[in-house]
């Protein structure tokens, strides 16, 4: 087995946990809409948003269009800054995320933090300190591709100048570690919580916290 180099690190139920319930009821009722409306219609537009071909501005305007509310300006603008405001009010990273990535760091394993996300991801990351601690940001909506396409990974590995056999690559979707392993970066699939036994990896490795990636990194 290749040395370890790199680690590619998921963020959302992997680094950090997010409670989106207020997005449900905050946004449609800042909208004028109701909640089912609100939620139709983004459902219509979030691969969009993930891929990066709409802006979030982009997408709120066309849900409140097929709401049936005319999409001033205005109104577009307080939709983007409460959706960014709740992201950053709602998420709270693990208390093993920083330790993890710090140890990374001091010990020349290079990161690359890797996540299926719409724009105010980046935001979210500089605000709770991963951001500083990684090589680089791979983000759906800024690469144009989302896990567990192969472009993503290969866009990781060239930023960080590794190969795929040198790198370790943490996520809590058994999907997305598969779509790793499948380019023969090694795969580690975390459970936070109490696992029910749906939903695991086959043939991947399951720890329940980032202190066990950390150990495979060095064994």
């Amino acid at each position: 087995m290749a040395r370890r180099e790199a680690c590619l690190v998921d963020v959302y139920d992997t680094l950090l946990s997010c409670d989106f319930a207020a997005h449900q009821t905050e946004l449609p009722e800042l909208a004028g809409v109701s909640q089912e409306a609100f939620s139709e219609g983004y459902s219509q537009v979030g691969a969009a948003l993930g891929l990066g071909q709409l802006t979030k501005a982009e997408g709120f305007g066309r849900i409140l269009a097929a709401c049936g509310v005319e999409a001033r300006p205005g109104l577009v603008r307080a939709l983007v800054d409460k959706d960014r405001e709740l992201l950053l009010a709602s998420a709270r990273l693990y208390d093993d995320a920083l330790p993890f990535l710090e140890a990374l760091r001091a010990g020349g394993i290079r990161i690359a933090v890797v996540s299926n996300c719409s724009e105010h991801t980046r935001d979210l990351l500089e605000e709770v300190g991963v951001a500083a601690l990684a090589d680089t940001l791979v983000l759906s909506c800024e690469v144009g591709a989302a896990k567990p396409a192969p472009e993503i990974f290969t866009c990781a590995l060239d930023r960080l100048g590794v190969t795929a056999p040198s790198a370790l690559f943490v996520d809590d979707q058994a999907s997305f570690c598969a779509g790793g392993a499948a380019l023969g970066i090694g795969a580690v699939q975390i459970v936070r919580g109490e696992p029910d036994g749906t939903g695991l990896a086959t043939g991947t490795a399951v720890v329940r916290s980032l202190p066990e990636v950390q150990a495979m990194l060095w064994a």
